[in-house]
């Protein structure tokens, strides 16, 4: 079910028997685009993630515009010419998602829909992007922006 719903199934870690491995295997049988995060060659919750690059030709996702163009959205922000003739970036859902979180307080997904106007599986596919990107930071309490140099 998960597979038939999905743009695009991007499995970030998974064991060399993981469930992950199933839904994967059901999105290739479906013909959707499959996508794989690597991870050390000596972990073994690395194992499914190389195997679906190795045996079901995934595609090795390494940043948020890997997983963008993937799923056909392309890759980088586009740009609109404002009405001075400069070119601006397009507000997109991951801008309206970092701009609903804080640096310092974690907030919930159901939180940042709130914050950001979106559906809650819109922010959580935009969050998924942003942490493949080291802009957020994910904790057992939420969700915040990921501060750098730290």
């Amino acid at each position: 079910m998960i597979a038939a719903l999905a743009d695009a199934t991007i499995v970030v870690e998974a064991g060399w028997r993981s469930g992950s491995l199933n839904t994967a295997g059901h999105a290739a049988a479906l013909a959707r685009p499959l996508g794989a995060v690597p991870g050390p060659i000596t972990s073994a919750t690395s194992a499914g993630s190389h195997r679906l690059i190795r045996e079901y030709t995934a595609v090795c996702i390494t940043s948020g515009d890997d997983a963008r163009e993937l799923i056909g959205r392309g890759r980088g922000v586009s740009t609109t010419p404002s009405a001075e003739g400069d070119a601006r970036p397009d507000t997109d859902d991951s801008s309206r998602v970092r701009d609903a979180l804080s640096g310092r307080v974690w907030r919930t997904s159901t939180d940042l829909a709130q914050r950001s106007g979106m559906a809650r599986d819109e922010v959580e596919s935009a969050l998924g992007l942003l942490l493949l990107d080291g802009h957020v930071a994910r904790g057992t309490q939420g969700w915040r922006r990921a501060t750098r140099g730290r």
